[in-house]
């Protein structure tokens, strides 16, 4: 804030774009230091506070009870932080189902960029109507049926040379008329 206090006032209009740039950026510098700064007499003043000098003793005995003492506050310290994270994690979630239910009762919803899927027909009036009815579109079903009639001719495979040789002459028509009769 110090820095604000040392500097004219003028109206933005009269600072040109750079210089304006540049000013603020040395008082966001300027803030940045002093806030470094505070944060760091803060960091002290808790550590005076809250931890005392450390004396390392002479015998080996109270060496050990020191480190006993040590790791009893470690304890203590880890179940408060292990505590303060359980709470953490519940009131983030606690705060995002409330964003939930904030936004179900706003009844605004950012809508999903849909794909474009093919589907056929059946697939189609599946997802429409559910697995409950089974509807085909079978076009072919409805369709008459109509039976052919085959022709032994066209049952009989083989030379064409020989059946031609077979009905030529006389001999040939009379084992057709026998044939068909």
């Amino acid at each position: 804030m110090s820095v604000l206090h040392r500097l004219p006032l003028m109206c933005c209009s009269q600072l040109s774009s750079s210089s304006s740039q540049s000013l603020l950026l040395q008082i966001g510098e300027a803030m940045l230091e002093e806030e470094a700064q505070e944060a760091e007499r803060e960091k002290m003043k808790y550590m005076e506070e809250n931890c005392a000098p450390l004396s390392i003793p002479g015998c080996m005995q109270e060496l050990q009870e020191l480190c006993r003492k040590l790791h009893k506050q470690i304890d203590l310290v880890d179940d408060e932080r292990y505590d303060m994270e359980i709470k953490v994690t519940k009131s983030n979630k606690e705060i995002d189902d409330l964003k939930l239910m904030v936004q179900d009762l706003k009844g605004k919803f950012k809508k999903p960029a849909l794909k474009k899927v093919r589907l056929s027909a059946d697939a189609m009036l599946a997802a429409l109507l559910g697995s409950k009815h089974k509807v085909s579109m079978d076009l072919r079903a409805n369709l008459k049926q109509v039976k052919k009639e085959v022709k032994e001719e066209e049952k009989q495979t083989g030379d064409w040379r020989k059946n031609i040789e077979d009905k030529a002459g006389m001999d040939g028509r009379k084992k057709m008329f026998e044939t068909e009769a």
